[in-house]
C-alpha cells in the first residue's frame, strides 16, 4: 500500500450523535469516498460503535472506532479524540460517559422549558423521538426550531437562542482535559487533540500541550477541513515541536453540515493514510 496516496479521515460522526448518517452508511460512503480508514468519533457516546464495526467487516476501509469527549480546560472547551478503541474497554467508558450523559439529559431538559416559558413552544419529547435513539445535543433543537420557523437556519439558531450562558441554555458540565485524556490513555485509546486553532491561540497551545502530553495526549489534528494552509503548516510545527503526532479529519457531519465533505473536507481537506498507521504504530507499541 502507498501510503501516500491513500487517505483518510479520522473524525466523522454518525446518528448516534448529529451526523446524519448511520454508522453503516459512513462505511459505505467511506468505500464510495476511496478511503483507506474512517474513524468514528461520535460526541461522548459510543452507542454507534459496534454497528461500525460491523459494517466494515466485510469492507475495503478499515473501521477505528473513537470517541470525541467535551472537556474544559479553565474556561475553554476543547475537545478530545479517543481513537483505536478496545471492545474489552468498551463497558468502562461507557461508564466514563454515564455521568455526562445524565448531566447533560439535564441541561436539556432545562432548555426546553425556558424555551417554551418564553414563548417558544417545543416539544422534548418529539425531539428525542426524531433524535431515534441518539444522544440529544443542541443542533436537535436548532433543527426544532427551524422546522417550527422561529429561526431561519440553524446559524441563527445557535448565535442568539442556543448561546452557550445565554438567557436559555447553559452547557451541562464537562470532562476536565486531562482527567478526559488519563482516562482515555488507562483504557489503551490514543488520545488525540481536535481541531486545535478552533478552541485556542497559539500562546495557549505552547501552554496547554506539554502538560497534556505529560498526562497521555499523543497527537493534535494538523489537518483539519476549516484549516488552510498556514494553519495547517503551524499545527504540523506544533506537533514536532512537542513530538507529537500528526492526526487530521473532515468533521463529517452528513447534512447537518453540507459543506463538509467526507475524506477531503471543505474540497481540499488531504489526510495521508500514513497518519493512521504511526497512529496505530503508539497504540501497539504502547498499549498491547
Amino acid at each position: 500500500m502507498n501510503t501516500n496516496i491513500c487517505i483518510c479521515d479520522l473524525h466523522t460522526h454518525s446518528t448516534f450523535s448529529d451526523g446524519t448518517l448511520t454508522p453503516t452508511q459512513l462505511v459505505k460512503e467511506a468505500e464510495k469516498a476511496s478511503l483507506s480508514s474512517v474513524a468514528l468519533c461520535d460526541h461522548n457516546t459510543i452507542d454507534g460503535i459496534s454497528e461500525f464495526l460491523n459494517a466494515a467487516q466485510d469492507s475495503t476501509v478499515e473501521a477505528v472506532p473513537g470517541v470525541e469527549l467535551t472537556c474544559v480546560y479553565g474556561e475553554k472547551e476543547v475537545h478530545i479524540v479517543g481513537l483505536f478503541l478496545k471492545e474489552n474497554t468498551f463497558k468502562k467508558l461507557s461508564n466514563f460517559l454515564q455521568t455526562y450523559k445524565k448531566l447533560k439529559e439535564e441541561s436539556n431538559i432545562n432548555l426546553a422549558e425556558k424555551l417554551n416559558l418564553a414563548g417558544y413552544k417545543i416539544d422534548y419529547g418529539a425531539i428525542k423521538k426524531k433524535a431515534d435513539g441518539a444522544f440529544v445535543n443542541r443542533l436537535h433543537f436548532a433543527n426544532e426550531l427551524l422546522e417550527n420557523g422561529y429561526v431561519s437556519s440553524r446559524e441563527e439558531a445557535f448565535d442568539t437562542l442556543l448561546l452557550p450562558n445565554g438567557e436559555f441554555y447553559i452547557p451541562a458540565k464537562r470532562f476536565d482535559v486531562f482527567e478526559a485524556i488519563e482516562f482515555l490513555s488507562s483504557i489503551s485509546a490514543v488520545a488525540v487533540m481536535a481541531h486545535p486553532f478552533l478552541n485556542m491561540s497559539y500562546d495557549e497551545l505552547l501552554e496547554f500541550l506539554p502538560k497534556a502530553k505529560e498526562i497521555g495526549l499523543q497527537a493534535i489534528e494538523t489537518n483539519y477541513s476549516l484549516f488552510d494552509k498556514a494553519t495547517t503548516k503551524l499545527a504540523q510545527a506544533l506537533a514536532q515541536k512537542f513530538s507529537l503526532l500528526c492526526s487530521g479529519g473532515s468533521d463529517f457531519h452528513g447534512d447537518n453540515k453540507p459543506d463538509i465533505k467526507l475524506g477531503v473536507g471543505k474540497g481540499d481537506l488531504f489526510v495521508p493514510q500514513s497518519y493512521c498507521d504511526k497512529l496505530k504504530e503508539v497504540k501497539e507499541k504502547y498499549y498491547k
